[in-house]
């Protein structure tokens, strides 16, 4: 397994395609954004970063300014975490959050969040529960943060 940031791959298109081909909505959801080059304008810049086993996803998320949660006084943030079908039970989305989680550290972080609707999930990862709030698409999200030191910087 290998884990590259989408930015900076010679195939984005066909990684991208590769994306849209998951069996998750917001998958395809991403996938538009990235094609319309709309990513970095949605989620307020950022890196989406894919755990590839050869040509093929394993998992996937986004570590970014933004998300589904409107406030500008949480970031960065790991959304969009998906593990394809035949790859989940090996923790490979656990890996790739706590990937993402170190280097939200080494570009000075001091917390992480997630919005997400699972309890339960990633409290294993050492990320404790917020609170709950409305989200952009006025679904109700749990946010959640896990420390992980730093100073403060942009994603």
């Amino acid at each position: 397994m290998k884990i590259l940031n989408l930015k900076n791959s010679n195939e984005q298109k066909m990684w991208i395609d590769r994306i849209r081909d998951c069996d998750w909505g917001a998958a395809k959801f991403l996938a538009d954004l990235l094609e319309q080059d709309k990513f970095d304008e949605m989620v307020g810049g950022g890196s989406l970063l894919i755990m590839t086993d050869e040509e093929k996803i394993a998992s996937f998320c986004t570590l970014t300014r933004k998300d589904c949660v409107d406030d500008d006084t949480l970031f960065p943030w790991i959304g969009f975490v998906f593990t394809a079908p035949e790859y989940r039970g090996n923790r490979y989305s656990g890996e790739l959050v706590e990937y993402a989680c170190n280097r939200a550290k080494e570009q000075g972080f001091k917390n992480v969040y997630i919005a997400t609707d699972h309890i339960g999930l990633y409290e294993k990862y050492g990320f404790t529960y917020i609170e709950s709030r409305v989200d952009i698409s006025n679904d109700i999200s749990r946010i959640y943060c896990r420390k992980v030191s730093g100073n403060g910087s942009d994603v």
